[in-house]
């Protein structure tokens, strides 16, 4: 019988996967090679003062965390592992808590383990040319005497003005508990949608006016992509109004009852955010059947112009056939006698014309030359003002 002895893997070999090797032991932390280190800054204070820290080590934020007041940890950029394991062991998280703080993307949830509360979420952040957004998970840890914040890059978030308000004192969220200062970081992720949903709606009114104006083959594919991100976003909202619900529903001795009144709101934004993102999809797909049907009716333009100029031809090709057959007029007098006429070729060429020219007086009395896809320049709807 062969024995064989397995050696633990190494830190290095799971930077090759974004996700476990398949039988990888739950818990185990894989960081993506090309994830920004990690950097820790770290927010304490009371209803008398503040102090933020950055670039600081886990163990300068020990002193911190053994303090009566509210510390806030935000770690940006994944990269680190051996960071990451450190925060593990100085916050006494769960193997699994960590894994799920560390590997992206997750699913938004949120996840209860009763001296802790992890919340997973999806933050959206507008790009720098202002067209479209990314995703980026942000996940909220809420001990007894802190808050923590893990997100994937360090350059962007939302939660400036949770800073601004804590710096300035201008609210009350320095005279409430983390677990306050907790939802005040879920609700800015929340209110982070909606600048996006005005950008999305904007591009949308700029659209109904290329669809029914100027339609072309770019319009297409600009409302396909809209819908997919649309449809992106409701993915990162649906769920996070779940776990909103859920902490309702099931409450959590980490979090008062008077905070659960600002989650109400919370959840009331969450449920606006989706009813926006389902109108403005329902928009889109009524664009999409403009464009089809403007499509369509350009073509039927097209196809009708050809038959017009099909059926004014018609006649003036069967003349022009009897005509060409050169019979010989000394066999037969019925042999197209008109070939000997003088004003012969002025006469047939002067039939062809009038021909014409009643056909197209009826065709132009029915109103078979009309463009009713084609709107008159005084008739055409003017464009919204966007000053406003």
């Amino acid at each position: 019988m062969e024995v064989r002895q397995f050696s633990a893997p190494e830190e290095e070999d799971l930077f090759d996967y974004f996700y476990h090797k398949p039988g990888t032991e739950p818990g185990v932390i894989a960081v993506d090679r090309d994830a920004p280190p990690s950097e820790v800054d770290l927010i304490d204070y009371t209803a008398d003062r503040a102090v933020r820290v950055t670039n600081l080590s886990l163990d300068e934020c020990r002193d911190y965390l053994q303090t009566g007041s509210v510390s806030w940890i935000d770690i940006s950029g994944l990269g680190s592992a051996s960071t990451l394991r450190q925060l593990g062991e100085l916050l006494n998280l769960h193997p699994v808590a960590l894994e799920e703080i560390v590997h992206v993307p997750q699913r938004p949830k949120i996840v209860d383990y009763r001296d802790r509360l992890t919340v997973v979420t999806q933050m959206p952040l507008l790009k720098e040319n202002g067209e479209g957004f990314y995703l980026e998970q942000v996940s909220i840890v809420l001990g007894e005497t802190y808050v923590l914040t893990v997100q994937e890059e360090p350059d962007r978030d939302a939660f400036d003005p949770v800073r601004d308000r804590i710096r300035t004192n201008r609210s009350s969220i320095r005279d409430r508990g983390n677990d306050y200062l907790a939802y005040a970081l879920w609700d800015a992720i929340v209110d982070g949608f909606f600048p996006i949903l005005e950008a999305y709606g904007e591009r949308i009114e700029e659209l109904e006016d290329e669809v029914v104006l100027d339609p072309d083959e770019q319009t297409l594919s600009k409302i396909y992509q809209i819908r997919r991100e649309l449809l992106a976003l409701r993915r990162a909202m649906w769920p996070q109004r779940e776990a909103i619900n859920t902490l309702l529903r099931d409450g959590s001795p980490l979090i008062g009852q008077d905070v659960l009144v600002y989650l109400r709101d919370c959840y009331n934004h969450a449920v606006q955010i989706i009813d926006i993102i389902e109108t403005y999809r329902e928009l889109t797909s009524g664009l999409m059947d403009v464009y089809l049907s403007a499509m369509g009716n350009r073509m039927n333009e097209v196809m009708k112009l050809l038959t017009v100029i099909s059926t004014i031809f018609i006649p003036l090709t069967f003349i022009a056939g009897i005509y060409g057959m050169n019979f010989n007029t000394e066999v037969s007098p019925w042999n197209m006698p008109e070939l000997n006429w003088y004003w012969g070729y002025p006469a047939c060429l002067g039939a062809m014309a009038v021909m014409t020219v009643v056909m197209v007086y009826l065709f132009w009395r029915r109103g078979w030359f009309e463009n009713a896809s084609m709107l008159k320049a005084d008739d055409r709807p003017k464009s919204r003002d966007r000053s406003r």
